[in-house]
């Protein structure tokens, strides 16, 4: 079976979080969006462990259901030198125990979701280890919090110890991360990090298993790629539309290329404020190989339903218009992944054609990418030849959508769904 999972979101108990970040919301909201297995995130803290036992029941070890929803325990760490690292624990005894040992270590590890540790990265790997808890490097490149914020290779931060997978974070994907040798032999997760419960943030990135059943223990042979487990589709936004993916101000967001943004000592002329590498620039800093792994899964490149509905009618991601025309998407067609995946623009078109356009659009990757930068997401505009033209004219229509000379040529979506 293909089961749609996103496995790093956050809880109500961590900073700047959406106080609605609830099990029951988060259940309810998983089956709008089309997925089935979920990620607790913020496990670690009491307060929602405690949650997370009186809204759900436990249909496997280290496996929670509500409402056909299924939730496998997860959480994020920040070590000492503020990387952060993804955790996925096999079962409540090991949360506990981890939260035991990390507990010397950490001031807030009993209030904050996403707890700061006074560890070095392999120390709390080699604990991880220890437990049989799987982890890896939480949105390894962004400018921030990540491995590549603070070193030059996996090895510079683990130091030998065991880690299983690297999640790639908005701002990259599968063929940018494998720019770097080192990961060929590692899985990759394309994950949310949603702070809210709404569908165009929880699963806006999401990872598509071939498992038996959704359980931890499927879970883990999928990452190890073990027992023909695996994960067969990465799926996420546009690395372009990630608010990192290129060198840009901080506060007025000014692209800069690097050569400039060195000459500038990383100081905005502009407006004075700081500027942050991009994600892009990162990667080709240490990229060393253009060679991929032949089992490398496939990355579709999706934006969330409702920024492709307030694109097409111009009102704002949460009005009530965008609102209603997305409730009737769901109640036709059952999930927003089935709406921007699967089934066909003719069928769309029945309940929005505009919509349906837009979609068909970035199916074909013919939309118009303006990229983010500097802690601003990127903006997707839809051209007019395609706004002037019937649907049943799309396959014949060309548009010419200028795409930056540094990205890599990539399957589209629709390269993928047609059959060989």
């Amino acid at each position: 079976m293909q089961v749609d999972a996103d496995l790093h979101i956050h809880s109500r108990y961590s900073k700047a979080v959406s106080k609605a970040m609830t099990i029951p919301n988060l259940a309810e909201n998983a089956r709008f969006k089309g997925l089935g297995l979920v990620g607790t995130g913020d496990i670690l803290n009491p307060k929602w462990e405690g949650e997370l036992l009186k809204y759900t029941k436990e249909v496997a070890e280290g496996t929670y259901e509500r409402k056909g929803i299924r939730f496998i325990l997860t959480a994020e760490v920040e070590d000492n030198r503020r990387v952060h690292h993804v955790l996925i624990f096999p079962n409540i005894d090991a949360v506990r125990e981890m939260r035991e040992k990390l507990r010397p270590y950490s001031a807030d590890i009993d209030s904050e979701g996403r707890p700061h540790v006074n560890l070095r990265a392999s120390e709390i790997a080699d604990l991880a280890s220890d437990l049989g808890v799987l982890i890896g490097p939480a949105h390894a490149f962004t400018p921030w919090t990540s491995l590549y914020k603070e070193y030059d290779s996996l090895k510079d931060a683990y130091d030998g110890a065991k880690i299983q997978f690297l999640e790639l974070g908005l701002s990259a994907d599968s063929e940018m991360a494998d720019r770097i040798k080192a990961h060929h032999r590692l899985t990759y997760l394309s994950n949310s990090d949603a702070h809210s419960p709404m569908p165009h943030r929880l699963g806006r990135e999401f990872n598509r298993f071939e498992i038996q059943e959704a359980t931890f223990e499927e879970i883990r042979r999928a990452i190890l790629k073990r027992g023909g487990r695996r994960i067969v589709l990465n799926a996420g936004l546009d690395p372009r539309l990630g608010k990192y993916h290129l060198t840009a101000c901080s506060r007025c967001y000014t692209k800069y290329s690097p050569e400039e943004a060195r000459a500038f000592k990383w100081k905005c002329p502009k407006c004075g404020g700081r500027i942050k590498k991009g994600v892009h620039d990162r990667i080709m800093e240490l990229a060393d190989t253009d060679e991929r792994p032949k089992d490398r899964p496939p990355y579709l490149k999706l934006a969330p339903l409702a920024e492709i509905i307030a694109m097409v009618i111009g009102k704002g991601v949460e009005t009530k218009s965008v609102r209603v025309i997305w409730e009737r998407f769901l109640r036709e067609f059952g999930s927003e992944i089935k709406v921007l995946v699967d089934v066909p623009v003719e069928a769309l078109a029945e309940v929005h054609e505009e919509v349906a356009k837009a979609i068909w659009a970035y199916r074909n990757e013919k939309l118009i990418v303006i990229p983010g930068g500097g802690g601003k997401y990127g903006e997707i505009r839809l051209p007019e030849e395609i706004r002037n033209v019937k649907i049943e004219e799309l396959e014949n229509i060309e548009v010419e959508v200028q795409v930056e000379e540094y990205r890599p040529k990539q399957r589209s979506l629709m390269s993928f769904l047609k059959p060989k």
